[in-house]
């Protein structure tokens, strides 16, 4: 549970590990001027992390493009990193400071801009209040919106995203292909034997090109890219072995559909991680007749399918249970 406490304003040191970071980053600035800008940056940046990390809010530094040399160096920039919510500006300004100045570059991307008011001393700092969006290079500090509205306004972020994260399981859930009940002859619907869809002579073909580590279990689904000039559909195999170890050898092949002598060209395969990452990848040419990947994934782990042809792309979604 985060602390939400109802202040104007919030001062406190600025942390020491931050402070040599300011001073590192400005020595290794050209000009005088930018080396002070890097330096208000660096200082505000680190004070803002300390803030919210002590609020309960997870910070990553080292994803801030202010964290960075060369972006630093390339431009004038704040921002700080929150774990699942996005960048956050934070704009430094001095005492007595009527405007804060938020620069056109960072004017978007942004979750929200924060004030940090930094002392003549360089060693302390005040949270001032903050802004949702900006539409100007200056902002009135009288019209910054207090801190307790700040911590609100995160946590609906927080929230928002969160129940969006949801959604997007609950849909994947509901469209994951479960491969070890194939083994107990549980298929989802499309999912069909290999023999129909390619026919008695076609899928023997397929059959003789899978691994020789023993009988493999398969089903295949029919791919239908839409209207496409070339051949707009082919057929998804996937094919495992018919036991039930903690590691399973997987093969995902393409075949043309039945009549059809080869894939249609430029059509893209991926194997994608449960991240979303491409790990394997093939391209179909002119004269491919099938494409063929082999793995291996344990119990519990998800994978994606990516097929690419055109502008359609086509994903189906697997979990190993």
């Amino acid at each position: 549970m985060r602390k939400i406490i109802d202040v104007l304003t919030f001062s406190a040191p600025i942390p020491v590990d931050g402070r040599h970071r300011a001073e590192e980053l400005r020595r290794r600035q050209a000009t005088e001027k930018k080396g002070n800008q890097v330096y208000l940056n660096t200082l505000s940046v680190s004070f803002v992390n300390s803030y919210l990390r002590y609020m309960g809010f997870e910070t990553d530094l080292e994803k801030s493009n202010s964290w960075n040399v060369i972006q630093q160096t390339l431009m004038d920039v704040a921002d700080l990193s929150i774990k699942n919510l996005g960048l956050l500006e934070c704009r430094s300004v001095l005492e007595d400071a009527q405007f804060v100045y938020v620069p056109p570059e960072v004017q978007s991307n942004r979750i929200g801009y924060v004030a940090v008011q930094i002392s003549k001393s360089f060693r302390e700092a005040k949270l001032l209040g903050f802004f949702k969006h900006v539409q100007t290079d200056f902002l009135p500090i009288n019209q910054l919106r207090p801190l307790d509205e700040f911590l609100e306004y995160l946590e609906e972020i927080s929230q928002f995203k969160l129940d969006e994260t949801c959604d997007d399981s609950l849909t994947l859930n509901q469209n994951l292909v479960k491969l070890k009940q194939w083994l107990e002859n549980i298929f989802e619907a499309g999912w069909q034997e290999v023999e129909t869809l390619l026919g008695t002579q076609s899928a023997n073909l397929a059959s003789s090109m899978r691994s020789k580590a023993g009988a493999f279990l398969g089903r295949g689904k029919l791919i239908d890219f839409g209207k496409l000039v070339t051949a707009q559909t082919v057929v998804l195999v996937v094919n495992l072995p018919p036991d039930n170890e903690q590691e399973m050898d997987i093969i995902v092949e393409v075949h043309p559909t039945n009549g059809e002598h080869y894939l249609p060209p430029n059509l893209h395969l991926m194997v994608l991680d449960f991240e979303g990452v491409c790990v394997m990848e093939a391209q179909t040419r002119s004269s491919n007749k099938n494409i063929q990947f082999e793995f291996s994934c344990e119990v519990g782990e998800r994978f994606s399918v990516k097929l690419t042809l055109g502008e359609i792309n086509i994903t189906e979604n697997f979990v190993i249970c």
